[in-house]
């Protein structure tokens, strides 16, 4: 069977499953040389590809990601997302979906208008985030992904990442049942060029999201960090019958509310892994199938700001905690000028 005759396309409207069976979700990073390959032999049907720094030379039957994000060592690889049950793809010019069982892996493209600045823009696509969610029947935000050039550069006379986190903000606020408990593990870094372009997941059932101990909410943070606290959870659990899945948010070096270390890579790094050791056993105190010894797997994206310092962040995460993980290292612009670092991934329990 190809990969075409394995996806419909449909709306909307017409692609309510909440009473479908689980859908198992899969994330790998693939060689995007051997992509076509992968996806015909895996056995598994995609629901999404996110390709780094330079586009993808196959046409996909699932949404796709092109960021402006270099990779910093290796071959050129893709992020791919796939399920083990069909797939139902919807899409509505810069809008796309993939629906399978009782999940939802959708992106959005929002181009900025010259005289627009970037909270209207972001309020915009999130506002169609949400509409496309409840439309499908997955209403639940399980991950997010966010992506958007000169992030910590000034516009409007605010930095564009705070106005981000307004736009943000005035969607999720007015239109997302339970806010804020109900936000999910999250991600904002900036790309080298290229529009706002967000990815996420949801689902038609309710996830748990987790703060850190080591860390303040982020929707609790004080004002001197914008007019509006970035909206987010530290990290959401998914479990069903057959498997878990813990998504870890955007991780870097602050404890409290505050940035740790500046300018030191390799002190940032090592408390990046300190914090994410606490979410985890944060986790872990929720659900039994998280600990040591069980069948876990998992893969983490290293954001780090300056390319000179790879082999000093790589050095730090030669760690037996992240060392049976897949890894894969970016260059991409943080949210605080300071940090210098930052550590997201998912972790699944068979």
């Amino acid at each position: 069977m190809g990969m075409r005759d394995r996806h419909t396309t449909t709306s909307p409207a017409s692609a309510q499953r909440v009473l479908d069976p689980a859908s198992q979700i899969k994330v790998a990073y693939i060689e995007t040389a051997g992509l076509s390959r992968w996806l015909a032999t895996s056995g598994t049907f995609p629901l999404g590809v996110v390709a780094f720094g330079s586009p993808r030379s196959v046409s996909l039957p699932c949404p796709v990601i092109e960021l402006d994000l270099p990779l910093l060592e290796g071959p050129s690889r893709c992020e791919v997302w796939s399920c083990d049950q069909p797939v139902r793809v919807y899409r509505d010019g810069d809008v796309s979906a993939a629906m399978s069982g009782d999940l939802l892996f959708g992106s959005i493209t929002a181009h900025e208008e010259n005289d627009t600045s970037l909270d209207h823009t972001t309020e915009k696509a999130y506002r169609q985030l949400l509409r496309l969610l409840n439309e499908s029947g997955f209403p639940h935000l399980w991950r997010i992904w966010n992506y958007f050039a000169n992030i910590n550069e000034q516009q409007y006379g605010l930095e564009r990442y705070r106005l981000f986190c307004m736009g943000r903000y005035r969607a999720l606020v007015e239109a997302l049942p339970g806010f804020p408990g109900s936000l999910p593990a999250g991600t904002a870094v900036g790309t080298t060029g290229g529009p706002l372009q967000i990815y996420f997941l949801a689902g038609a059932h309710p996830a748990t999201h987790l703060g850190n101990p080591r860390q303040v909410n982020a929707y609790d943070y004080p004002e001197i960090y914008g007019p509006r606290s970035p909206s987010f959870a530290r990290a959401t659990l998914c479990r069903s019958e057959s498997a878990t899945h813990l998504f870890i948010s955007g991780t870097a070096s602050v404890v409290g509310h505050q940035s740790q270390h500046a300018g030191l890579a390799d002190m940032q790094a090592l408390e990046t892994i300190t914090n994410l050791r606490a979410l985890i056993d944060r986790a872990r105190g929720v659900t039994p199938s998280l600990q040591r010894g069980t069948n876990l797997q998992s893969v983490f994206k290293v954001y780090v700001r300056n390319s000179k310092q790879l082999d000093t962040v790589r050095s730090i995460l030669q760690d037996p905690f992240l060392l049976s993980s897949q890894l894969l290292y970016l260059q991409g612009d943080l949210c605080r000028r300071e940090l210098l670092v930052e550590i997201e991934g998912l972790m699944a329990a068979d």
